[in-house]
């Protein structure tokens, strides 16, 4: 089947991201851009138009409205997803040779950004859930944990990577971690690629963005956690811990220099939904309908885990003692597409469409999956090997750029790596170029190698 028929084919129950759901919670504007004459939206950075780092222009004054709408100081709209934001901030944030201190579970684009930046990323450890394979929010006294081990490192840190919510929909108290890093002087860049919506403040027991808790930079993916098309983003900055000149300069280095119209008009879209009082409505319509689901679900003894994201619900397979991408490969038979399959979870993405009768499908389907596999002792995932504070012991662009040999995963130990080994999705890196292969990793990566069958290889490049 060729690309434009997989595009046009019916998926049945889209529960993966675009949160929009395939169109049907794409802002008023862009759908009626979308039924003008094809193409007609297909424009150059003409005069009246402008881009994201023009002074003038429609999207300059686009980027105004929003920052002042969020309460921010600047913003700027990215067509290169939250990736390229990430990477243009953390360019803005750090010189070559200096340290950036970033969890574990941080986005591979981060780990990137290090290699062709020449930034050292520091990297963390984060709690682990061993029932599910996933990582765990921390609180303020792990991270002043993760300072003093840091300190001793005696590194040039320039600045502090958070990732909050997770991308199962998990968060911490934001808050306590960034006064914390303030409290260092050190500015502090938040990927929320998957908490755009919570900018919108739209119930009190729901996580607040970063933002209002004075992170210095702010990325929202706004095809994740709003209604944006796929690699609409924005930036937010405030404060004097960051030059703006810098983030312009870093994010001119890194984007196209003919920036989509359409993708554009989608940010501004997108971002202008969260304040307006229509959306708000049917946004709090859909999390009550996702808590009735998901009460639903759960009296219906389906094992779901408990996270800060309503719109996200979270299978846990290994209860069962069976793999989130075995079956997530039943769930697409029945034409239920999730978004994220791990070995100890499957993760469903409900959007901002409505899924009203998803329920009783979905439970006769997870039962129809106990009674073929058949119920099995929980599956617990062994803790990953990792020091509080690591640094890789090589830099990441000289390893990346050395000359290297493939050698099976077994015969690895005492090797430099000069690739990343990440499953993607999550895209969270489980080795990194410059890090050395211990006999702790190796075993470790052996073991997810068998929970990642198709994700891990039986070889990894290392500098010969």
């Amino acid at each position: 089947m060729g690309l434009l028929n997989l595009l046009s084919a019916d998926r049945s129950e889209n529960l993966f991201l675009p949160a929009h759901g395939r169109g049907g919670a794409l802002p008023k504007n862009i759908r009626k851009l979308l039924k003008l004459r094809p193409g007609v939206w297909d424009l150059p950075e003409l005069f009246e138009i402008g881009g994201p780092l023009i002074s003038e222009g429609a999207i300059a004054e686009s980027q105004n409205s929003s920052a002042m709408q969020v309460g921010v100081d600047r913003c700027w709209y990215g067509v290169n997803g939250a990736t390229g934001l990430l990477q243009s901030s953390l360019l803005a944030l750090a010189r070559p040779g200096q340290a950036v201190l970033m969890p574990r579970n941080v986005h591979k684009s981060c780990i990137q950004a290090c290699l062709f930046g020449g930034l050292i990323p520091l990297l963390f450890d984060v709690p682990y859930f061993t029932d599910r394979g996933h990582a765990s929010v921390f609180d303020r006294k792990w991270l002043q944990r993760v300072f003093r081990k840091a300190k001793q490192l005696d590194e040039d840190i320039a600045a502090v990577v958070l990732v909050n919510p997770t991308y199962q929909g998990y968060s911490a108290d934001m808050e306590s971690l960034i006064n914390e890093i303030h409290a260092h002087s050190l500015p502090v860049l938040v990927d929320e690629a998957h908490g755009a919506y919570l900018i919108s403040q739209i119930r009190a027991d729901l996580p607040r963005s970063a933002i209002y808790f004075g992170a210095d930079l702010v990325v929202h993916s706004l095809h994740k956690s709003a209604s944006g098309l796929v690699q609409s983003a924005v930036l937010w900055s405030q404060g004097n811990k960051v030059d703006p000149l810098k983030i312009e300069r870093s994010i001119d280095l890194l984007q196209t220099s003919s920036p989509s119209s359409l993708l554009l008009a989608s940010c501004e879209g997108s971002i202008k939904e969260l304040f307006e009082s229509k959306w708000l409505k049917k946004l709090n319509s859909r999390i009550e309908e996702a808590e009735l689901l998901r009460d639903f679900l759960i009296n219906k003894e389906v094992p779901l885990l408990q996270n800060s994201d309503p719109l996200r619900i979270i299978l846990h397979t290994s209860k069962f003692g069976l793999s989130g991408i075995e079956v997530d490969k039943r769930f697409i038979k029945k034409r239920i597409i999730g978004e994220l399959a791990e070995p100890g979870t499957l993760t469903f993405c409900l959007g901002f469409s409505s899924h009203k009768r998803l329920g009783k499908r979905f439970v006769r389907i997870w039962n129809e999956i106990l009674t073929s596999f058949g119920q099995q002792k929980p599956c617990l995932f062994k803790r990953p090997p990792f020091s509080i504070v690591s640094k890789p012991y090589k830099p990441c662009s000289y390893s990346w750029a050395s000359n290297f040999e493939k050698v099976n995963l077994q015969d690895a130990i005492g090797r430099i790596s000069v690739e990343m080994v990440c499953p993607y999705p999550p895209g969270i890196p489980l080795l990194i170029p410059g890090e050395i292969l211990d006999q702790s990793r190796v075993d470790w990566l052996i073991e997810q190698k068998y929970f990642w069958p198709d994700q891990i290889p039986d070889f990894v490049r290392v500098i010969s």
